[in-house]
């Protein structure tokens, strides 16, 4: 048996946030590291590692067989949530894929929604995309939370059925405003890929830019807002 699994930052985050207990599915599973991880630490008895491609899930098996987990961890060949009944866990997580994939997985998946069933997502890109769609689709985020690993900051987000409260633009894209320690740099990023649309915007002659330009524009100063915010805080 190999030594017990260590989790990298981003998906320490994602552990941190499933409770104790809990009838686990990990969507995406690829390695198995994450369920592999909780069960080793006694978090949780028993889960479902789901991937879509066979090559992923026989690196999961692979961690399953290592680790000694045999009988504790589930594999399952499956796209999304299609291959999981809903009475089989309460708790799902979908970790390293854009917003766009994780709201396509979870519109398949109503269920999720009317078991309120929790949800613990990492996306990756598409971020406010995914927002939005939660807030559409009678989702709601409790809570969000930040890992740095390396030089990239990641995001998580745990997730029940519920009435999302209306968001501003700076907090569809950066998420809310909290005293986190890495929330000035979130901010900084977010700040940055703004300017540098709003760049692109002023090389444009266009007459329909100029509405987005000014979208733009306010994004950036309640985002600059929310930093000073965070710094009033530290």
């Amino acid at each position: 048996m190999c030594p017990r699994i260590h989790l990298t930052p981003r998906l320490a985050m994602v552990a941190a946030m499933v409770p104790e207990e809990a009838k686990l599915a990990d969507i995406g599973t690829d390695h198995a590291y994450l369920p592999a991880a909780l069960v080793e630490a006694g978090r949780i008895s028993d889960a479902i590692a789901a991937d879509l491609r066979s090559g992923p899930l026989d690196r999961a098996r692979q961690t399953v067989l290592e680790q000694g987990l045999e009988g504790e961890i589930e594999l399952r060949l499956c796209d999304g949530l299609s291959g999981i009944g809903p009475q089989e866990v309460d708790t799902v997580v979908i970790a390293g894929m854009g917003g766009e994939t994780i709201a396509a997985i979870l519109e398949a998946a109503p269920w999720t929604r009317e078991q309120n069933t929790r949800l613990i997502l990492q996306p990756m890109s598409s971020m406010d995309d995914l927002r939005r769609w939660l807030a559409a689709n009678g989702y709601a985020i409790e809570r969000e939370d930040l890992a740095r690993e390396g030089e990239t900051l990641y995001t998580a987000w745990s997730v029940r059925a519920g009435e999302m409260s209306p968001l501003t633009p700076g907090q569809i894209v950066a998420g809310m405003n909290t005293p986190h320690p890495l929330r000035g740099a979130w901010l900084d990023l977010w700040m940055g890929k703004v300017q540098r649309a709003r760049e692109g915007l002023e090389r444009s002659s266009r007459e329909a830019a100029a509405g987005r330009k000014q979208e733009l524009k306010e994004l950036y100063e309640e985002l600059v807002s929310m930093k000073k915010e965070w710094e009033q805080w530290q």
